[in-house]
């Protein structure tokens, strides 16, 4: 199975670390299906995935949109059992009707592959934008890149860059480096600013891009030459 599926655990931990210090910091108890998801978490981080699979059902089932999701992620890619692709659809677009934006971001991506179902790239179109839209980061980048290849909407350079910019602003490394270009070499209703093009490739550089850590040598020696002396 394709392992750019697997985004269970990291995505369990992360969300269900936030569920537990908000539930902490209110004084609240936890769910029960927050606690089967937080054994099921457990269980998955251990290697224990046929437990897991089966206290992320169990959660799913009492509404718990994170258990949704991890539970159509081990059906989707057979951990803990078998396969079961149909299944595995339906609790990610439960998770995603939910407002889960990982799971509208993931669903997307299962259109705009092609993976488990037909090709649809204006279907990820609907469900990126629903993500993006929210502020998630790898949404704003694959819509940014949608606009750019015309690939499930018009063609539209304006609106990739915005999404472009927001994805960088949220760290993302490829579109920290696109942002720069854009910048690089302006039009599409960006100015060209030599100084902000190096600012995002340095950002990009900053987190290991060769190509960003190339082009802002580049433009720190173009901006020292214009220098006036």
């Amino acid at each position: 199975m394709n392992t750019a599926w697997r985004l269970g655990a990291a995505a369990a931990s992360l969300a269900l670390a936030a569920a537990l210090s908000g539930a902490a910091q209110a004084d609240t108890p936890l769910k029960s299906s927050d606690l089967a998801t937080q054994n099921a978490v457990a269980n998955y981080n251990a290697g224990n995935f046929v437990a897991a699979r089966s206290e992320f059902r169990r959660a799913a089932q009492k509404g718990s949109r994170l258990a949704e999701f991890n539970y159509a992620m081990m059906l989707l890619n057979g951990e803990g059992g078998p396969a079961d692709v149909d299944e595995g659809k339906k609790w990610l677009r439960r998770a995603a009707d939910a407002n889960m934006t990982h799971a509208q971001y993931v669903y997307g991506k299962m259109y705009d592959d092609g993976q488990f179902v037909d090709k649809d790239p204006a279907e990820a179109h609907r469900w990126f934008l629903r993500a993006a839209s929210q502020g998630h980061v790898q949404a704003e980048l694959a819509l940014a890149n949608q606009f750019l290849d015309g690939r499930g909407t018009a063609r539209d350079n304006v609106q990739a860059f915005a999404w472009y910019k927001k994805a960088a602003e949220g760290g993302d490394m490829t579109a920290q480096y696109v942002a720069g270009s854009f910048y690089e070499r302006g039009g599409d209703g960006v100015e060209r600013n030599l100084n902000v093009a190096r600012a995002y490739y340095a950002a990009a550089a900053a987190q290991g891009d060769p190509a960003a850590k190339l082009k802002y040598q580049q433009l720190s020696a173009e901006l020292e030459r214009s220098r006036p002396q």
